[in-house]
This record gives C-alpha cells, sequence and structure tokens, in this order.
C-alpha cells in the first residue's frame, strides 16, 4: 500500500487527468479490491466510465430504510442496465432501532443529522469497506463549497478503513454541468427524481427540490448550518472549528 508521501506524489500526478484516466488506473492498481460508491448522477457517470474499461467492475450502495421510492427503483434500473450485480448494504438494525425508540423517527430536525446517518448510513458504509483496499466516489469539488472545495482526485481516506483505504474523486475536478453533459451524450440513466427539481438526492426526510439559482446542496438538511452538511461518509471533508 503506498505512504503517505507517495499517495500525496499520485494525487499531484493525476490532478489534471481525466476522470477515465483516473479510473484507469485505480481499476488496473486495485482490481477487485476497489469499488464505487454509488447513490447520484455522478456515481452512474463513473460507474459507466468504469463499466467499460472493467465491466465487471464492483458496485454498491446503501439502503438507509428512508430513501424515495424513485431511489430503489432506480437502483434496479443501473443494476440490469449495466449488468452488474449491485450490493446493497443496509442500516444498522439494532442502532436505528435503539434511536427510534428514544427519540421517534424524525429526531434530525431537531439535534441533527449525525445521530441518524451514524446507524443508517456511517454503520453500513464501514462493512462495505472494511473488505476493500479503495473506494472509488463521485464527490465534486464544486459541490459544496463548504466542504468540498479542496478534495484530491486521489487521498488516503481520513475516516475509514484501517489507515491504509485509498479513495479516489475521479470527478473532483467537474462540474455539474460536465456531469449531465455526460449523461445526456451517453444515454446514462438517471434517477426520476431529477426531473422534479431535485439535484443531490438524499433520503426523502433530508431532501428537498431546490429553486432556481440556489445551490445544489441547498436541497439536503436544509435546516442546518452549510459547514456541517456531510452525512458521515465523507466527514473528513469537514474542517473542525476553533
Amino acid at each position: 500500500m503506498p505512504e503517505r508521501t507517495e499517495l500525496e506524489k499520485l494525487a499531484d500526478e493525476y490532478k489534471d487527468s481525466s476522470p477515465q484516466e483516473i479510473l484507469k488506473y485505480a481499476l488496473n492498481r486495485f482490481g477487485k479490491d476497489i469499488t464505487i460508491a454509488f447513490s447520484g448522477a455522478e456515481d452512474v457517470v463513473l460507474i459507466d466510465m468504469a463499466s467499460k474499461i472493467m465491466p465487471d467492475v464492483s458496485v454498491f450502495s446503501l439502503d438507509t430504510g428512508r430513501l424515495h421510492p424513485e431511489t430503489y427503483r432506480f437502483f434496479d434500473v443501473v443494476r440490469e442496465y449495466y449488468n452488474i450485480q449491485l450490493e446493497i448494504f443496509f442500516a444498522n438494525r439494532e442502532k436505528t432501532e435503539e434511536l427510534v425508540l428514544k427519540k421517534g423517527m424524525f429526531s434530525f430536525y431537531k439535534d441533527g443529522h449525525g445521530e441518524c446517518c451514524a446507524a443508517r448510513k456511517v454503520d453500513p458504509l464501514r462493512r462495505s469497506l472494511s473488505i476493500r483496499a479503495a473506494w472509488i466516489t463521485g464527490q465534486r469539488k464544486d459541490q459544496s463549497p463548504n466542504t468540498r472545495a479542496n478534495i484530491p482526485v486521489i487521498e488516503l481516506d481520513p475516516v475509514f478503513g484501517d489507515g491504509n483505504l485509498i479513495k479516489f474523486n475521479p470527478l473532483a475536478n467537474w462540474s455539474s454541468k460536465q456531469v449531465w453533459d455526460y449523461i445526456r451524450e451517453n444515454n446514462v440513466p438517471h434517477n426520476e427524481l431529477h426531473k422534479k427539481g431535485y439535484v443531490s438526492i438524499g433520503c426523502e426526510p433530508c431532501t428537498r427540490p431546490v429553486l432556481p439559482g440556489q445551490h445544489e446542496r441547498e436541497g439536503r438538511w436544509w435546516w442546518e448550518e452549510a459547514t456541517k452538511k456531510e452525512c458521515g461518509l465523507h466527514s473528513g471533508n469537514i474542517i473542525p472549528q476553533n
């Protein structure tokens, strides 16, 4: 596994590379020990690109138990379109039951989303990544200027794994326009919710459409500060406040 200094050199080497070039390196380097995290439009772009390099690329998603019906249908659309085995990891049952028993179904509106996301997202993600050497995400720098503006295309995951987990962000330098241009030009499937004004899509209670002129992440956890809008999957992006 490359050490931190080697990884930083690698990130610098690939910082201006195309997503396809980054994916080719990642898939050739890690093979079956790397997986793509799938939930949004960016992730399907990555699946489309990766499947042309490695048709049986590993892909997983998280079922929090609170997703939109359109998202559940979308899982099967992607599975069938790319003829892949989509691994689904479910929310931690015991932690979720305990949270709901103590605080009800919508405690995140009062207490913040961290506790709910920990049980429904972070726990299953940790289980998924425990068997991998690397993972691929659809993060973009302009997705969330408050938390993602400085993400590199390749990094050592600061939160998950045993300290050696490599995280690839091939679309870090892409804009939303580039993502959707690729989707249209390559006939990539997308979630039905995008046609209803949703841009960034998460759990149903924590996601709403955005208005013209609003940033895409304003539709997520709209009752919280912008600097806290990470669900735990990419919490390493958040800079601690003094």
